[in-house]
C-alpha cells in the first residue's frame, strides 16, 4: 500500500452526444437523477444536503461542496461511512460534451474502503452508460437550433 492519493480514486470520462445543459440536468434534476443511478433530492446549490438511495446499500447522506452550472457538480458522498467525493466535470466537445467523473478519497485500508472501490471500479461505466441511455430517451431542447447550419 502507498501513500499516494491518487491511488484512492477513480476516473472516468465518456463522450455523450448531448448539450453540456442536457448532461447538467441529468445530473441535477432529482428526477432524471432516479432514472439513471439513484433517487434523491439532489440541487445544485453549495451546502444542499440530500440523501442517494442506493438500494442494498441504504441511504448515503450527501452534502453539495462545489457549483459551477453546466461545468461542474461535486459533492460529498456516503459521509459517515465511505466518506468520498464525487465530481462531475462537464466540457463541450463538438455538438456534445465530454463528461468527467471523479470519484475519490477511498480509505483503501480499510475492508469496506477496498470492497466499495472495487466494486464502484466496475460499477461506475455502467452507471454512465444508463446515463446516456436516459438522455438518449429525452426530447431535444427547446431552445436548440431548428435550421441545418451548422455551427
Amino acid at each position: 500500500m502507498t501513500d499516494d492519493p491518487a491511488e484512492d480514486t477513480l476516473h472516468l470520462a465518456k463522450f455523450l452526444p448531448h448539450p453540456p445543459a442536457a448532461v447538467w440536468a441529468a445530473l441535477t434534476d432529482p428526477e432524471l437523477h432516479a432514472r439513471w443511478w439513484a433517487a434523491g433530492d439532489v440541487k445544485p446549490v453549495v451546502g444542499h444536503r440530500f440523501t442517494l438511495d442506493m438500494g442494498n446499500w441504504g441511504r448515503q447522506p450527501c452534502e453539495v461542496t462545489e457549483v459551477d452550472p453546466e461545468r461542474l457538480l461535486a459533492y460529498r458522498f456516503a459521509e459517515g461511512s465511505l466518506d468520498t467525493t464525487i465530481t462531475w466535470r462537464l466540457e463541450p466537445e463538438g455538438k456534445g460534451t465530454r463528461l468527467f467523473l471523479t470519484h475519490a478519497g477511498f480509505d483503501l485500508g480499510s475492508p469496506l474502503g477496498r470492497q466499495a472501490y472495487e466494486g464502484m471500479g466496475e460499477g461506475w461505466p455502467h452507471v454512465l452508460d444508463r446515463l446516456a441511455e436516459v438522455l438518449g430517451e429525452q426530447p431535444p431542447a427547446a431552445d436548440a437550433p431548428s435550421s441545418g447550419a451548422e455551427a
